[in-house]
């Protein structure tokens, strides 16, 4: 178990409530970026959690209920596809995290950040590199984020149909950029990225 492991199991042993955070769709070529900051109830839970993009649809579908049963608090920020075109993609995550723990019923003590870009905020934070994979409220944020993001990405696909965002998740993949080289661009591609 590496240090940063630990530093979830310590600081909860001291009674410190503990926000993870985590955001996904942040290579997405289509769309939102979209952020969750989590709060268990107990940390001692069984449930396993993960990076959300190292499971299959199913189990991380499984996994996003069994959390929700936890009685645990979780709150979800956005960034437009327009927003991140006018302030950059990392400033866009920024955004959608700090929107995240704005949204939280409760304020925690600390927020535990996936990867290494800190936020702003009053709140003590730390970041923790692939911490989707070794903290548990950090890989549920994965999760809960992934999940909902993909809903949203279904809807969207009723919207625009040609392009199989339900498939792609908007994601750059050979075919949807084919796609795009047929019909075109949607309204909520991200223009400020490379899209064909």
């Amino acid at each position: 178990m590496t240090q940063d492991a630990k530093v979830e199991e310590e600081l909860s042993a001291k009674n410190l409530v503990i926000a993870g955070v985590d955001e996904v769709g942040r290579g997405s070529l289509v769309g939102p970026v979209v952020a969750c900051a989590f709060i268990f109830h107990n940390l001692k839970t069984s449930i396993k959690v993960c990076d959300s993009k190292s499971i299959s649809k199913i189990k991380r579908i499984r996994l996003f209920y069994e959390i929700l049963q936890t009685n645990s608090l979780f709150s979800l920020g956005l960034a437009s596809h327009k927003e991140i075109d006018q302030i950059n993609i990392l400033n866009a995550t920024k955004l959608a995290m700090k929107r995240a723990v704005e949204g939280l019923r409760s304020k925690p003590d600390i927020l535990l950040i996936d990867g290494s870009n800190k936020i702003k905020s009053d709140i003590n934070q730390k970041c923790i590199i692939k911490g989707d994979s070794i903290c548990k409220s950090i890989g549920a944020a994965s999760i809960v984020a992934k999940v909902s993001r993909d809903s949203l990405m279904d809807k969207l696909s009723s919207l625009f149909p040609l392009y199989e965002f339900n498939t792609n998740k908007g994601y750059g993949k050979k075919k949807h950029k084919k796609l795009i080289s047929k019909y075109g661009i949607t309204p909520i591609h991200r223009k400020s990225f490379r899209l064909t």
